[in-house]
């Protein structure tokens, strides 16, 4: 069994920056794959980015060259930095594992096995 504890959401002004944290406990870190996801109020969950096992990463359009996925194998931490917010970056943000390498399309929730509670993102104008 494998827990997520996301952390570092909350409300930023448009043009800033915020940085997400997910820490794991239980299973192997160093050779899962993760990946965040996010849901605004009204729609569908979006892809936003994933890290393998071995660093490999993967974005979605919409934050591409704004946001910064990275892994700390030592402390089983992950993080999404995020600069140039905007409002429609607002959503609760899903942090998720897989406890092996992608076997699919990174972008897709079935790929992985946990996800953790989420935190909230939110952008104002």
């Amino acid at each position: 069994q494998v827990q997520l504890v996301e952390s570092g959401g909350g409300l930023v002004q448009a043009g800033g920056s915020m940085r997400l944290s997910c820490a794991a406990s239980g299973g192997t870190f160093s050779s899962s794959a993760l990946g965040w996801f996010r849901q605004a109020p009204g729609k569908e969950r979006e892809f936003v980015a994933a890290i393998n096992w071995n660093g490999g990463l993967l974005y979605a359009e919409s934050v591409k060259g704004r946001f910064t996925f990275s892994r700390d194998n030592a402390k089983k931490t992950v993080y999404l930095q995020m600069n140039s917010l905007k409002p429609e970056d607002t959503a609760v943000y899903y942090c998720v594992i897989r406890a092996s390498g992608f076997s699919g399309s990174p972008s897709s929730f079935g790929q992985y096995d946990y996800w953790g509670q989420g935190t909230q993102v939110t952008v104002s104008s």
